[in-house]
């Protein structure tokens, strides 16, 4: 068969000129911000007050965002992908409203809803004198909105790929619904949890809109390393570097064992 047209690598041409230039137009941000970071002077940015309360709140409310989403969002994705009630199709387009809402809208909305004069927070601040905004409680809500729906996506999608066979082999067996999604279903996705749940990690450490419009910026409570960087940004750029530097290094941690521990036991190609 002829190859006239293609790259040695089997590449036609017409699709390898634009893949390199999406290469070019991704990597090269990327590759800005390891040449002009101020290595020399690294060490002493980062261990600036405020940066290690920064990283480890960051670590501590995604983790946490995490844990939520795992809790609430493996059950919803649950009753996306397996159940028959009605309205599905609306409840996931609104499930997945948070992947394509600005943050800072989503941020606007958690203020009228739980804010002390929204809709439930009025309630919450008047009964149990609970205020919600600019706590550190309201940074892992914030990331838990913006993060979670990458955790159900992920896990509907596994779970529409998983065979039903296997539920309905134990169904035949007398094992009830949470039997079988305990003893069969979960397991048999656990790649894809796994999966979406270091998405919506990943996602959680690197929210900035809804965490600044909904928590504020105060250190050691709500400053979190995106809010750094931004304020960073404004008074020493070097140092808005330093501290990009570390979420970089962070995300392709998360995006390697993503990779190379889950992708490849859910048979995803390399």
């Amino acid at each position: 068969m002829s190859r006239t047209g293609r790259t040695g690598a089997g590449v036609p041409v017409p699709l390898m000129i634009p893949a390199a230039l999406a290469v070019a137009f991704l990597v090269l941000p990327l590759a800005g911000l390891l040449v002009r970071a101020p290595w020399s002077g690294l060490a002493e940015q980062l261990t600036a007050p405020g940066v290690g309360s920064a990283l480890r709140l960051s670590l501590v409310s995604a983790t946490a965002a995490t844990a939520v989403s795992l809790v609430l969002g493996v059950p919803l994705a649950w009753v996306l992908a397996r159940s028959r009630v009605r309205g599905r199709a609306v409840l996931r387009a609104l499930v997945t409203v948070p992947l394509v809402l600005p943050p800072v809208v989503g941020g606007v909305a958690l203020f009228l809803v739980l804010g002390r004069q929204g809709i439930v927070g009025s309630w919450l601040d008047e009964t149990f004198g609970i205020t919600i905004p600019f706590t550190t409680t309201a940074v892992v809500i914030a990331q838990t909105f913006v993060a979670m729906p990458f955790l159900v996506v992920s896990v509907e999608g596994a779970l529409r790929a998983a065979d039903a066979r296997f539920e309905d082999v134990a169904a035949t067996l007398g094992a009830d619904r949470w039997t079988t999604f305990r003893r069969v279903t979960l397991p048999m996705v656990a790649p894809g949890v796994a999966a979406g749940a270091v998405l919506c990690w990943a996602r959680a450490l690197g929210e900035f809109g809804a965490t600044i419009t909904f928590a504020g910026n105060f250190p050691g409570t709500t400053q979190t390393m995106p809010v750094a960087v931004y304020l960073a940004l404004q008074r020493d750029p070097e140092a808005a570097v330093a501290l990009s530097l570390v979420l970089l290094a962070v995300s392709l941690a998360t995006l390697l064992l993503l990779r190379d521990r889950w992708l490849g036991r859910a048979g995803v190609a390399p």
